[in-house]
């Protein structure tokens, strides 16, 4: 009925826009304010919040959400009183149904929960140094049975590598076709995950045969940054703050984390790997690695590796910008942490110092 009144309206020379405008500019019934008059918070705080009416309405009810899931319900105009205790960091958005008069009006304000406590600082110790190919642009690392795994990017110089620690020798590889930057990989269950960059798909591999066996896409996430898995799930990282949970069995994003420290949320994070329990992430263009909680988002620790370049032997031949480091692998059979920077020609065991 509206379509054929807003036709005739047209057709006697009224403007079209007119139509629904009044809808367009109605006046919202209700808005969301934080009592605290802050939209941030940390863990331990307590989220208070209270339904303003915006027009002469009586408010019979309000049921509050987060995450999709309810988390109170308050009568008439009363304040709603939320514990952060175990929440998801980062930024959510709080949603209110509002039950007044026989209708059901839903609102949403955003805010943000950081993390209660700065991250622990740590540096490091070489332990030993191995060789590493200079021509491997570092995307991702990964030990899987005592076996060295390598992702190397560029357009035109992608591949997956299978790479003797002792000598840096490149055992098995397959290449890329030009149009792939390839990015972040872990290895889960035989199979090898491995990303692309701006192409939307990541590919699936035969551990023994490097044989391609499948493709996945990326759904919600933009791009492939980093990649690495707790023995269940895949964790991804796309360049923003959040790190995205994929199923294992069909690749879909399931949820996600955001990776936020106590005074902010961080971006940027790229090669991922998985160690007793914690996500450690590089940071693209920084010498540090972030120590994330999986649960929550929290970064709980940082470690400063700065200084690794200068014992490089081919530092002269680098681009110091895009040459950074970047590859982090963990072997928990002995529990040795290994870390290298793209193009770098040495691969380093590190021990971790808290400072």
């Amino acid at each position: 009925m509206k379509i054929y009144i807003c036709l005739s309206l047209l057709i006697l020379g009224f403007s079209l826009h007119s139509c629904g405008e009044n809808a367009a500019n109605k006046k919202p019934a209700f808005k969301i304010n934080f009592v605290e008059e802050t939209k941030k918070f940390k863990l331990g705080d307590t989220l208070k919040a209270e339904i303003e009416t915006m027009i002469d309405k009586k408010i019979d009810s309000v049921v509050y959400s987060l995450h999709g899931n309810r988390i109170g319900q308050t009568k008439g105009n009363s304040n709603l009183s939320l514990l952060l205790s175990d929440e998801k960091l980062g930024k959510w958005d709080l949603t209110a149904k509002v039950y007044s008069e026989g209708e059901e009006t839903e609102i949403i304000n955003e805010f943000t929960i950081l993390n209660n406590v700065p991250p622990v600082t740590y540096t490091y110790k070489i332990i030993e140094t191995y060789p590493h190919s200079p021509d491997a642009y570092t995307q991702g690392l990964e030990f899987y049975k005592d076996t060295l795994y390598e992702s190397t990017g560029q357009y035109g110089s992608s591949s997956l590598r299978k790479v003797d620690l002792e000598t840096g020798q490149v055992i098995k590889s397959v290449e890329l076709d030009k149009s792939f930057f390839a990015e972040g990989m872990t290895i889960l269950n035989d199979k090898i995950y491995q990303l692309t960059w701006r192409e939307g798909e990541g590919f699936i591999y035969n551990i023994d045969t490097f044989e391609r066996i499948g493709r996945f896409a990326y759904n919600q996430s933009k791009e492939g940054w980093g990649l690495t898995n707790d023995g269940e799930k895949l964790y991804k990282s796309d360049g923003t703050e959040k790190i995205w949970i994929l199923n294992p069995e069909t690749l879909g994003e399931e949820g996600y984390i955001q990776t936020v420290a106590h005074n902010g949320i961080k971006t940027q994070l790229n090669e991922l790997e998985w160690v007793q329990g914690k996500i450690y992430a590089n940071t693209y263009q920084h010498n540090g690695v972030a120590i994330i909680n999986p649960e929550n988002g929290a970064i709980e620790g940082v470690i400063n590796f700065s200084g690794l370049i200068e014992v490089l032997g081919n530092k002269e031949d680098l681009d110091l910008t895009n040459d950074v480091l970047n590859g982090i692998a963990y072997n928990k059979s002995n529990g040795k942490l290994y870390v290298t920077g793209k193009n770098w020609d040495k691969l380093f065991e590190v021990e971790i110092v808290k400072k």
